[in-house]
């Protein structure tokens, strides 16, 4: 059927009953075509918004939040005049009076009605099926089942070995839970593999720790009391489970359309412009069945979202089918299948093999075009062989070479900008979000985008899985040449790809320990790292480890190697730490007299209300900081990525204008959060008054004491950047004072990259995101406070004393001592 124009009446009411990745996206579409033409109402069965739901994969493996996977916030609601009815489940539709009603009774009227039910899992009908402890895996109440599971540790069978079953495996093993997978099928994700990938996909799971058992099948699930205990195959084999997830396949929700009388097979069947048997019903997603297929990728949907916006903005569009592309969302396993690589006769097929490096190609033709492909290992051509597939471009003139990719389709290697620049405008770069290289570059060029981020928000290229992101800056780089900044987003240094947010992310979620574990797991370019990212691991690790990673002392540099500042003339400068600014005259003569009994020339008063004694030769250092333990001074960590000082005034004790013991609540916050490593250094002030004395408005943290307590304030800089500080917030007395700058301390050095001053993280992240966090969210706040106190229990111990007793001696030895030479006669 030919496309045409419709004029379309304006303010129509639309009802959509689902809340899903298709509908989002249809949404989107029609508010750029005809943002006024309806007024628009969305019943979710789930009490959320709308989030990504192919990303619930690494929120079960912990490398993303749910925050971290929404699509639409509740502000995007609002802004488009959305009703957004969360939790309410319609359950009829009245085509009469063309109304739909949720269980709750809630009630809505339709010019136009789209289903979008999406799909449930499929649940075998087996034995103890319904045992609690059984689940499936489709939304993210299962996902948050299945942490809660994994909480508890234990044994994990995931029934199925397809694309949605070894995502749960590899989330739940991650998680700490042992895992087994059972597949039926002697190949594991056979609808999307051959079994040659198969074979090296098994083998890359099992070294992961992960039993795979093949042609394994289900015969019974065995319970003890009220729990799920074990799974029983048909061989009699029991495996011990204390978590059983089925993800065997899908099955399209129906029944709602199918009581309303719609046609309903598989699917809700629909013509190619995405209507029902009813010209007013619509449908879309994973509900619907087009020419007899049922499509449980998102790409498909994506193209379903798209003709059925424009069908809804009067302009006439037709769905034709998708060919489908698949990549499995592993952390570590690379893997693209696209199109049909099934044997047949006519067909011949080009096989690349590699086994050192562990790369497998297979391209299944017909004629002189790709059919199918099936990659492992090194799947960059991803993108170019599918597009080879949907467009059926004649493949004879580079048949000797197409199997090396679009770098070397004419014989010799093609520049990889070249490369870009060569596929058509059509060519599908993000398989996840079903975005083409024109939509992006049209995005580039028309909202003015200068880097991946913004690709991100207008296009969601690169904003799922990420493995698209390289050929997202060849455009970027093409479209706007010198001017676009690759290092807007850089890997750490050249040992890695990986950038500082993934490092931190993947330690965590893959529970790494040990640089060596880092370096091995994260596929490390170099063989133990650099001077750049070895102090940026140990940093990572201990935070994320407290008192299970020892600190290695040869990753730090040499001012915390030997905790002292090394000077232009390779002596060192000593500070001592005074809490709160506040010392004594026993404190005062043992400084003096190590001055004198050190020969050390100079005795500087520092802005942080400190002593610092300059020009102390290395090999005293020990003897200096013995001295000056004797009087009770401990190091100030003047050199360290940690607590440097905490600045105050007189306050109430003194001073006339003071509301608030300044001095006091200075001494308790440095007493408490000296030791701890941050991600760069940290200083902090009190005030006692709004006349701010001690300048705590441009420190990292500051407090200003007013009559109803005190005004805490973050995130300011006063060295190479000047920058006043943001307010965070008020807190009544000193306790809350303590626990809400503990607690945004922890935020940061949790968040916070290697050598980032706080006022550049919280320019990261966003001042709300810390305030949201620390002020508004006090559970979260006692969560992080808390692990805060656990961490400074291995971290409160002074160094300089600890080196008087005798550790790391060879650091204070001279390497050779050598008599004076004199040059011969």
């Amino acid at each position: 059927m030919a496309s045409e124009t419709v004029d379309m009446p304006r303010h129509q009411n639309l009802v959509i009953v689902g809340n899903g990745m298709a509908p989002g996206r249809m949404l989107e579409e029609l508010f750029r075509k005809n943002p006024g033409a309806y007024s628009v109402t969305i019943f979710n069965a789930e009490p959320r918004v709308n989030y990504d739901r192919i990303m619930l994969s690494p929120v079960l493996s912990g490398e993303k939040s749910f925050e971290d996977i929404i699509i639409h916030d509740d502000d995007w609601y609002a802004e488009h005049n959305v009703v957004l009815h969360k939790g309410r489940k319609v359950v009829s539709i009245d085509r009469e009076a063309k109304t739909v009603t949720a269980a709750d009774g809630t009630m809505a009227a339709y010019d136009k009605l789209v289903l979008a039910t999406g799909s449930s899992p499929f649940i075998i009908p087996v034995p103890g099926a319904d045992l609690p402890g059984v689940l499936g895996y489709r939304d993210l109440d299962d996902v948050d089942a299945m942490l809660s599971a994994a909480d508890r540790g234990g044994r994990a069978v995931v029934i199925g070995g397809g694309l949605l079953g070894l995502e749960a495996a590899a989330g739940l093993q991650l998680r700490g839970m042992d895992v087994t997978v059972v597949h039926l099928m002697p190949t594991l994700m056979e609808r999307q593999l051959d079994s040659a990938a198969g074979h090296l996909l098994l083998k890359s799971l099992e070294s992961r720790g992960i039993d795979v058992r093949t042609e394994a099948n289900t015969k019974e699930i065995l319970g003890e009391g009220d729990r799920v205990k074990a799974v029983r195959l048909d061989d009699g084999t029991e495996l011990p489970a204390d978590l059983v997830v089925m993800a065997v396949g899908i099955r399209p929700n129906g029944d709602l359309a199918r009581a309303a009388g719609l046609e309903v097979n598989r699917g809700i069947v629909v013509n190619d412009r995405l209507l029902t048997s009813d010209p007013d019903i619509a449908a879309l997603g994973e509900c619907v069945e087009h020419k007899g297929t049922c499509y449980g990728l998102v790409a498909p949907l994506y193209e379903m979202a798209k003709t059925l916006a424009a069908n809804l903005s009067g302009e006439g569009a037709e769905y034709l089918g998708s060919v489908t592309s698949t990549k499995l969302k592993v952390t570590g396993i690379n893997l693209f299948s696209a199109g049909d690589f099934a044997e047949g006769e006519g067909r011949e097929e080009i096989v690349l093999r590699d086994a050192a490096a562990g790369v497998y190609r297979r391209l299944v033709l017909e004629g002189d075009h790709v059919v199918g492909t099936v990659m492992y290992g090194d799947v960059a051509d991803g993108a170019w062989f599918f597009d080879l597939i949907k467009s059926g471009t004649p493949i004879g003139e580079m048949r000797d070479t197409v199997i090396f990719g679009q770098a070397y389709a004419g014989g010799t290697p093609l520049d990889p900008m070249a490369a870009v620049a060569a596929l058509p405008d059509e060519a599908e770069i993000c398989g996840c979000n079903g975005v083409c290289k024109n939509t992006i570059l049209s995005a580039i060029e028309t909202e003015k985008l200068k880097d991946i981020d913004g690709v991100r928000t207008y296009t969601k290229a690169s904003a799922s899985c990420g493995s698209c992101t390289g050929l997202v800056e060849q455009l970027l780089k093409l479209s706007l040449g010198d001017a676009f900044d690759t290092t807007a987003t850089p890997a750490l240094c050249p040992c890695t790809d990986l950038g500082h947010g993934d490092l931190r992310r993947l330690i965590v979620a893959k529970k790494l320990k040990t640089m060596a574990d880092v370096m091995q797991e994260l596929e490390w370019k170099s063989s133990c790292g650099c001077a750049k990212c070895r102090p940026a691991l140990n940093y990572y690790l201990l935070s994320a480890w407290p008192g299970e990673y020892a600190d290695d002392a040869q990753s730090r540099f040499i001012n915390e190697r030997v905790h002292a500042n090394i000077q232009k003339d390779g002596t060192y400068s000593v500070v001592p730490r005074m809490w709160g600014g506040i010392t004594s005259a026993r404190e005062l003569r043992a400084i003096a007299d190590v001055a004198d009994k050190f020969a050390i020339p100079t005795i500087k008063v520092t802005g942080g209300q400190r002593i610092d004694l300059l020009g102390v030769g290395k090999e005293d250092l020990p003897a200096v900081w013995a001295d000056l333990n004797a009087a009770g001074l401990v190091s100030g960590h003047a050199y360290g990525k940690a607590l440097r000082t905490v600045k105050t005034c007189v306050g109430s004790d003194w001073c006339r204008f003071g509301t608030q013991d300044s001095t006091g609540l200075g001494i308790r916050l440095e007493r408490f959060l000296w030791g701890s490593w941050t991600p760069a250094k940290v200083k902090l002030a009190v005030s006692g008054c709004p006349r701010n004395c001690a300048e705590a408005t441009c420190k990292d943290v500051g407090v200003i004491c007013v009559d109803s307590g005190y005004e805490i304030h973050f995130a300011g800089a006063a060295g190479l950047d000047i920058k006043g500080t943001e307010v965070l917030g008020h807190a009544s007395t000193a306790d809350e004072t303590v626990e809400i700058i503990a607690a945004l301390i922890q935020l940061y050095r949790e968040q916070g990259y290697y050598l980032e001053r706080i006022y550049k993280w919280a320019r990261r992240v966003g001042t709300e995101t810390a305030r949201a966090a620390v002020m508004d969210d006090k559970a979260q706040r006692k969560m992080l406070y808390d692990r805060f106190v656990f961490s400074q229990k291995f971290s409160q111990t002074d160094p300089w004393a600890e080196r008087v007793r005798g550790a790391e001696a060879h650091e204070f030895q001279p390497l050779a001592s050598l008599p004076r030479l004199e040059a011969a006669e």
